[in-house]
C-alpha cells in the first residue's frame, strides 16, 4: 500500500503525542505527592495545576475534533489555572482522560478528510495547522512540568533522555548499527512498560 503525507503524517505526529505523553507519565512516577502540588514563591503553576490545563485544553480542542470549533462552550479556561486537582489518583485520571481524547481525535483522521478545515475559535485550520498547533503547546507544558520534576528531585532525578555525560557513549552506540528507517521516539516509546 501507497503511502501517503496524510498517512506518514499522522503516524509521526501520534509518536511525537505518545513521546510527550510518556515524558510526562515518567516525571510523576519519580515525584511525590506533595511534589505535584508544589508551587514556587513566585506561584508559579504547580504541575497539577499545568496538568489541570493541559486537560481542560485536550477536552475542548480533540472533543467533536473535525465537527466542532475547538474552543468550546464548556470549557473555562481561567478556571483551568487554579487548584482542583487535590489528588495524585484525580491528576492521573484528567492526564488519561486527555490524552484518550486526543488519541480518539486523531485516529478519526483519514486519508478522505485530511482536507478539510477546523476551526480553533472561528479560525480555520487545515488539519496539519491544527495537530501541530496543539503538539507545541503540549510540548511547552510538558517541558515545564519536567523541569519542575528536576527542581524538585535536584541529585535524584533520574533522566528522560540521555544523562548527562553519556553523549559520546550514545553516539557511539547509535553509528555502531546500520542505517535504518524509523522515528527517534521508537526506543523510548518501546521501553515505557519497563519503567
Amino acid at each position: 500500500m501507497k503511502t501517503t503525507f496524510a498517512s506518514n503524517f499522522l503516524a509521526s505526529t501520534k509518536k511525537q503525542f505518545s513521546y510527550y505523553r510518556l515524558l510526562g507519565d515518567r516525571t510523576f512516577a519519580q515525584v511525590s505527592d506533595d511534589d505535584l502540588f508544589w508551587q514556587s514563591p513566585s506561584e508559579n503553576n504547580s504541575i497539577a495545576i499545568i496538568v489541570n490545563h493541559i486537560h481542560g485544553n485536550m477536552m475542548s480542542r480533540w472533543t467533536n475534533f473535525l465537527t466542532t470549533d475547538g474552543e468550546k462552550d464548556f470549557r473555562n479556561r481561567d478556571q483551568e489555572f487554579e487548584n482542583l486537582i487535590k489528588t495524585r489518583t484525580d491528576l492521573t485520571a484528567k492526564w488519561e482522560e486527555g490524552w484518550n481524547t486526543l488519541f480518539t481525535a486523531l485516529d478519526s483522521v483519514t486519508e478522505n478528510n485530511f482536507d478539510q478545515l477546523v476551526y480553533i475559535r472561528n479560525q480555520g485550520h487545515t488539519i496539519t495547522e491544527a495537530i501541530n498547533r496543539q503538539l507545541a503547546h503540549y510540548a511547552y507544558h510538558v517541558g515545564q512540568i519536567v523541569l519542575i520534576g528536576q527542581m524538585r528531585r535536584g541529585k535524584d532525578w533520574q533522566s528522560l533522555s540521555i544523562p548527562k555525560g553519556d553523549s559520546k557513549k550514545y553516539n557511539q552506540q547509535k553509528f555502531s548499527q546500520e542505517k535504518k528507517r524509523g522515528h527517534f521516539t521508537d526506543e523510548f516509546l518501546d521501553k515505557k512498560d519497563n519503567v
